[in-house]
């Protein structure tokens, strides 16, 4: 009978190696939670594809996105479109940056993927919502997105 190795068995006794998750939550690790975050945070302007972020954390592509969904309680791609359109809203309101920059600031290929994307999001057209916020302060929550 072949001898199980502590820090590989899924045995409860299994001793984790450094800095991996132990696999109880089933989630990340909150190192690697805030890894991964700040990275999505540094690069919303640019290509971020989870197999990186994956990478960034030393995990399969698979692992990793059942992971940060259980750490999050979305997708990695649903977090990132999140995060894309928070700063959009931000972008939108405290600037006079075109619809075209924003959008690609925020990490869409163009300004048509951008409006899609917001007013599917947000209900409205990026340019609504601009007039709105202006017109009419909205509360913090709104703005970032985050729900009450």
């Amino acid at each position: 009978m072949a001898q199980l190795d502590p820090y590989t068995s899924g045995s409860p006794g299994a001793v984790p190696r450094e800095g991996q998750d132990n696999g109880e939550s089933g989630g990340l690790s909150a190192s690697r939670e805030r890894l991964v975050k700040q990275l999505i945070q540094a690069n919303l302007g640019g290509s971020l594809e989870v197999t990186a972020l994956a990478d960034a954390c030393s995990l399969s592509r698979s692992h990793f996105s059942r992971a940060f969904k259980c750490s999050t309680g979305v997708s990695p791609q649903e977090w990132i479109h999140r995060q894309r359109i928070a700063r959009a809203k931000e972008l939108i309101r405290h600037s006079e940056l075109s619809l075209i920059q924003i959008g690609l600031e925020c990490g869409y290929c163009d300004q048509a993927h951008f409006c899609r994307s917001f007013t599917r999001s947000v209900g409205v057209p990026p340019l609504a919502w601009r007039s709105v916020v202006r017109d009419a302060p909205l509360p913090a929550d709104s703005v970032t997105g985050t729900a009450p």
